[in-house]
């Protein structure tokens, strides 16, 4: 994997403990092509060329869309329902971390979650942003995150005795919706540059042979289903949580 680190001098050791962790290089310059990492007022992005054009990636857990859901719970309502009526505190794996937006609103409604992220720099973007966002957010506290193949990481946590784990793979993604969704295309970039697989069905079918409780799988409303043993279904207007226990 090459992914760069763009930095001035005040972030200098922060970009080289990054750079280790990556086993990549520091630059002093945003190259023209390809994708980097910068650290800009103390925060870190990622920068990719998509479509000849430089696109950035830095992940906010207090402004935007996810300051907006987490001010807004009420209308988290399908995945609630997802979760079950259950008023004890749960313990979730989130198998696919991404940018922790599904495992941020399962923090605030006061359960605990390990979440797992297998891209590198997926993994620093959400981490920078947990770490901005901890005074503000308590709840962060019943937050483990970690980077690694979930399946595996799932298995060294067995003894959490998880209620739930919680699958969310990247949507496949037409060449329309791709220029609207800048933060998803911007995802593959990460997770092609880092020759990370698709691996949606797989993953699924891991922790389905897998002794759990109960798995919720968050799929777009009209694809077809990973595996028939369902148990029932929520739906939304554009996507649906197929339930297995």
């Amino acid at each position: 994997m090459e992914c760069p680190i763009l930095a001035d001098t005040s972030g200098q050791e922060r970009a080289k403990s990054l750079a280790s962790f990556l086993n990549s290089k520091l630059i002093d310059k945003a190259p023209k092509n390809g994708s980097f990492l910068s650290i800009t007022q103390n925060a870190l992005e990622f920068n990719s060329f998509i479509d000849n054009e430089l696109r950035a990636l830095k992940v906010d857990f207090l402004k935007g869309s996810m300051g907006w859901r987490l001010n807004r719970p009420e209308h988290e309502t399908h995945l609630k329902k997802a979760l079950g009526k259950s008023t004890r505190e749960l313990n979730i794996f989130d198998a696919t971390a991404g940018m922790l937006g599904d495992s941020m609103i399962f923090l605030s409604l006061g359960h605990k979650v390990v979440s797992c992220e297998q891209s590198k720099i997926i993994y620093l973007l959400v981490k920078d942003a947990c770490e901005r966002a901890q005074e503000e957010l308590p709840f962060l506290k019943n937050l483990t995150l970690i980077n690694g193949n979930s399946p595996d990481i799932h298995e060294l946590n067995k003894n959490l005795d998880f209620d739930v784990i919680y699958l969310d793979p990247l949507y496949p993604q037409s060449k329309k919706s791709s220029k609207r969704s800048g933060d998803i295309a911007l995802l593959k970039s990460a997770i092609e540059l880092e020759n990370i697989k698709d691996i949606g069905d797989e993953i699924f079918h891991r922790f389905r042979n897998k002794a759990h409780k109960k798995i919720i799988l968050k799929r777009p409303v009209k694809a077809p289903l990973i595996c028939n043993k369902i148990n029932y279904q929520i739906k939304g207007k554009s996507t649906r949580f197929d339930i297995y226990i």
